[in-house]
């Protein structure tokens, strides 16, 4: 019912009673908001005074502790006893997985950044409240010693970047105690280090893990030296790798593996056995306490191969292995680790002579070889790779026989012979000797060129020696087989000049043979100059010294030819002179017995009719005295007819023919 239609002026009794109890309850209403008043003013007074000390308890940058209340998505709310929760965003609670490690009624500690923001919440940090936090614990620590453990979370100008609840410094010398080339290896790790600088005022930490492993190494150093002795089996860390060996860091010491004892096989550089970092067993094989030097063995760690090489590779046995090395007499075959055989490059190829193993073997092919020998002591293995094959040499010595005569072409011409190609890559020889019986060859190259078809007789094939002989004088008869007979010591030879050399001059005797004139045989007694009047083309005679079939040598003197035939003119003269004298003593005994008595009347005559002796000394021919020996008698009986004789007893005697001498005499 609308009261805007009712007129108050006819109000019922009714109404009147209600409007009575209205004004009661009216009353009662406003004594009761008095009494309301009076509380809520009371109350304010004490939320007033409250929020004095809440403003005095939070002051901004202050850490304080406070409950969670609320978590959404993208923050949390926390009661930190303030008019109004403080807000703080979630991601300050999440873990670097991402996951959140947070529930309701948690207490946390925060700081308080701003009392009220634009929605009139407290601004609240937790980050700021670990840094604190972690300051704070920092700061205890670095009093008490300095030691924190920390992640290295990246690597910055100079060293490293340490996550310790708060960011400090790792400089590059300070992350170990022995060099280092790789320092991605440190980051992402966790470690302990020293405080060497703390200012919380300039936020600034310097941190040290090098000072920590120098003292546990001085520990451990001492240690190792009282336990280390030879043979004792450690294990290390490769430290440093050098071209001569590796350094191994024992824990608080290093030692040296010198590359011969990296392994029993061949190691060209240890880094191809180990790189740096790498964790290695290794044995003590010297270790000098005054200088604290420690020598190391790897390969001693196992067997030796070569003791029971022997065994395992006996002589003539076919094996396998790889070619490792290749030098200018060889190559080397690895037949497993630490066992190695040569191939000398003479067994290689029964027919190929190569200059270079490198024509034949490939490093890292492998192959199949005979063992030659092997000496276990010495670690020599020697092995033929020509011995896997049919040895050619066999069949060519079965099918040409010494005496077969091979026509075959030049494959190369040398200074002591030329090689000709037989068959199946296998050459022979013929030697520069073998090419003429007399005529003395001295450059082939003039007589032969490379292509050249030659006849030739097979001398020898040596099969085990891989060598073939062949001859082209041997297709003739040998013309000195009977030069000895022919050209007989002390004979009297006829021939031609057909070269002079410095010392002497070749005359040829018959085809194929030719004597030599040494110098000193061409000059005579009365000829002390150069045996200019001999020329080559020129026909000569001279006196057989010596002759040797065997040696293929005559030995010839013109001298000694001038000698003998000046003594036959001697011994014929003397022997004219002894008949002319003979006759002359015939005649005077005949004259003076005819004589005798005219003598006897006049003695004083008779001397100077006859000089026996002068008359002997005459030096006149045996036909001469024969047809008129009076005249000789007669008119020069005092003829110097001695001279002669003197003179030609003097050449005699000057020749050092004792026999002339005498007989002159």
């Amino acid at each position: 019912m609308n009261n805007d239609l009712i007129n108050p002026e006819e109000e019922s009794p009714e109404e009147e009673t209600t409007s009575s109890n209205e004004q009661d309850i009216s009353t009662g209403a406003e004594e009761e908001a008095v009494e309301e008043t009076e509380e809520e003013e009371e109350s304010f007074a004490a939320l007033l005074e409250k929020s004095v000390e809440d403003n005095k308890r939070i002051e901004e940058g202050k850490l304080v502790t406070g409950i969670v209340v609320s978590i959404n998505r993208e923050e949390v709310l926390i009661d930190v006893g303030y008019k109004s929760e403080g807000v703080i965003p979630i991601g300050e609670f999440k873990k670097v997985d991402g996951k959140l490690d947070l529930n309701i009624g948690d207490e946390v500690e925060v700081v308080v950044e701003s009392k009220e923001n634009a929605s009139g919440q407290v601004k609240l940090s937790q980050e700021k409240a670990n840094k604190i936090r972690m300051w704070n614990e920092i700061s205890k620590a670095f009093e008490k010693g300095g030691l924190v453990n920390g992640t290295i979370t990246n690597k910055i100008k100079g060293g490293f970047s340490v996550d310790i609840g708060v960011k400090a410094f790792l400089p590059a010398s300070q992350v170990d105690n022995r060099p280092v080339r790789d320092f991605d290896q440190y980051v992402s790790n966790e470690y302990q280090f020293k405080i060497l600088e703390f200012n919380k005022a300039k936020g600034n930490i310097v941190l040290s893990r090098k000072v920590l492993l120098d003292v546990e190494s001085k520990k451990l150093k001492e240690q190792l030296l009282n336990d280390l002795k030879e043979g004792a089996k450690l294990k290390g860390i490769v430290k440093n790798i050098t071209d001569y060996g590796v350094f191994v860091d024992l824990g608080s010491i290093d030692g040296l593996l010198h590359i011969t004892d990296i392994s029993w096989g061949r190691v060209s550089h240890p880094s191809d056995a180990f790189k740096v970092g790498d964790e290695i067993d290794v044995v003590v094989l010297k270790y000098d306490r005054e200088s604290q030097r420690i020598s190391l063995g790897h390969k001693q760690l196992a067997n030796d191969p070569w003791e029971s090489a022997l065994s395992k590779y006996p002589i003539g046995a076919k094996v396998k292995g790889k070619v490792v090395t290749i030098v200018d007499y060889g190559a080397f075959i690895e037949l497993e680790a630490g066992i190695e055989g040569l191939i000398h490059i003479s067994e290689m190829s029964w027919t190929k002579k190569s200059k270079h193993p490198s024509n034949i073997l490939t490093v890292g092919n492998e192959i199949e070889a005979s063992v030659l020998s092997l000496d276990s002591k010495n670690r020599r293995l020697s092995l033929g790779l020509k011995q896997v094959q049919d040895n050619p040499w066999n069949k060519i010595a079965e099918k040409y026989p010494p005496g077969t005569i091979v026509e075959r072409p030049i494959k190369n011409i040398t200074t002591f012979g030329l090689f000709i190609e037989f068959e199946d890559n296998v050459d022979g020889l013929i030697h520069i000797s073998d090419i003429s019986w007399g005529k003395k060859v001295t450059n082939l190259k003039d007589l032969y060129k490379k292509g050249d078809m030659v006849k030739a007789k097979v001398i020898e094939i040596n099969a085990k020696n891989d060598k073939c002989s062949l001859s082209i004088k041997d297709l003739t008869d040998n013309p000195w087989k009977n030069v000895e007979k022919t050209f007989k010591k002390g004979s009297i030879v006829t021939g031609t000049v057909t070269k002079i050399t410095e010392f002497g001059a070749f005359v040829e005797l018959a085809p194929n043979i030719e004597g030599l004139i040494h110098i000193s045989e061409i000059k005579s007694a009365k000829d002390a100059g150069a045996p200019d009047h001999i020329k080559v083309g020129e026909t000569i005679k001279a006196l057989v010294l010596q002759c040797s079939s065997r040696e293929k040598r005559i030995s010839l003197s013109v001298k000694d030819l001038e000698r003998r035939l000046e003594r036959d003119e001697i011994k014929k003269y003397l022997a004219s002179q002894e008949q002319f004298s003979s006759k002359l003593m015939d005649f005077v005994v005949t004259n003076k017995n005819e004589e005798a008595p005219a003598a006897k009347e006049a003695p004083a005559e008779e001397p100077a009719a006859v000089e026996p002796e002068a008359a002997a000394e005459e030096p006149a021919t045996p036909t001469e005295a024969a047809a008129e020996p009076e005249a000789a008698v007669v008119d020069e009986p005092e003829a110097p007819v001695a001279e002669p004789e003197a003179e030609t007893s003097n050449e005699a005697a000057d020749s050092g023919d004792d026999e002339d001498k005498e007989t002159t005499e």
